[in-house]
């Protein structure tokens, strides 16, 4: 049984972790809300590039751009995955790094067991999880978020469509956390290349006239497309992790208020159990000094 003494160090413990989960959680808020702003602002642009390179698809021909033609077989993959670079944001890097997982086990389980599988992975967690069970990984990039720059997915974005011209990737998926909101995490693996335009099932009756020509046009937009896509999913994924944080230490909070009024409540037990015993110690002397 504890002593009075054990239960008082654990109390000033305890005290001492929810301070610094509450504090953790205040910045985790703060954060948040700039990286919330910064990803929902990404979003319209990328929306809107990625619809005007829809239509400008269909007034071309796609096999003139090789990153917009299909490959009839698909023997190489290339998987880039975006984690976070610390942990303490709960299942948050153990969720995405599964579905990773199984997108490389499942989907194309068959190219993997060839080892026709590479990866890039952006942030620590993933990194390291993957590199200790020796996958192909072609470029990683630790400690990605400490500073998050624009030049890092235009990087990740050139190396990879170089990878699928030259051969070595015959499609490229992305495996990242989308933020949707604090409580509710959307995690998705989405194909960047080659890229597929999306059929919205209804007609265009607009007909633009593009300058110099829409071929020309959609040579620019390609890596346009490419670069904004990459940025807006590590932007997504840096929201969601600081949301994934705020909500665990929140947790870690509670769990702590709730630790400590049961070491309260034991440590009033211990010592009305140790006044009452010396209690009966003064007593039984007494009476004993009397008979």
């Amino acid at each position: 049984m504890p002593t009075l003494k054990d239960i008082r160090v654990r109390i000033k413990g305890v005290k001492s972790t929810q301070q610094v989960t509450k504090a953790m959680k205040m910045v985790a808020a703060a954060k948040l809300r700039r990286a919330q702003e910064r990803a929902v602002m990404a979003r319209p642009y990328a929306s809107k590039l990625k619809d005007m390179l829809g239509s400008l698809s269909v007034k071309v021909d796609t096999s003139l751009n090789p990153l917009l033609s299909g490959r009839s077989e698909v023997n190489k993959v290339l998987v880039i995955l975006v984690t976070a670079d610390r942990g303490l944001c709960g299942a948050f890097n153990t969720n995405i790094i599964k579905l990773a997982y199984k997108t490389i086990h499942e989907d194309f389980g068959a190219i993997h067991a060839k080892g026709g599988v590479s990866m890039i992975c952006a942030g620590s967690r993933g990194l390291d999880f993957f590199r200790k069970r020796d996958y192909k990984i072609v470029k990683g990039y630790p400690a990605v978020f400490q500073s998050l720059d624009f030049s890092t997915a235009k990087e990740i974005a050139a190396t990879a469509s170089g990878m699928y011209l030259r051969g070595e990737a015959d499609r490229v998926i992305v495996v990242y956390n989308e933020f949707k909101s604090v409580l509710s995490p959307n995690l998705k693996a989405e194909q960047l290349l080659p890229i597929a335009p999306e059929t919205t099932g209804k007609e265009n009756t607009s007909d633009y006239i593009y300058e110099p020509s829409p071929a020309v046009i959609i040579d620019v937009l390609v890596p346009k497309h490419l670069n904004t896509q990459i940025w807006r999913m590590m932007l997504e994924s840096n929201a969601a992790e600081q949301a994934a944080r705020m909500s665990a230490m929140d947790s870690a909070t509670e769990n702590a208020k709730e630790l400590l009024r049961t070491l309260n409540i034991g440590y009033n037990r211990a010592r009305q159990a140790a006044i009452t015993k010396e209690l009966s110690e003064i007593v039984g002397g007494a009476d004993a000094l009397q008979n």
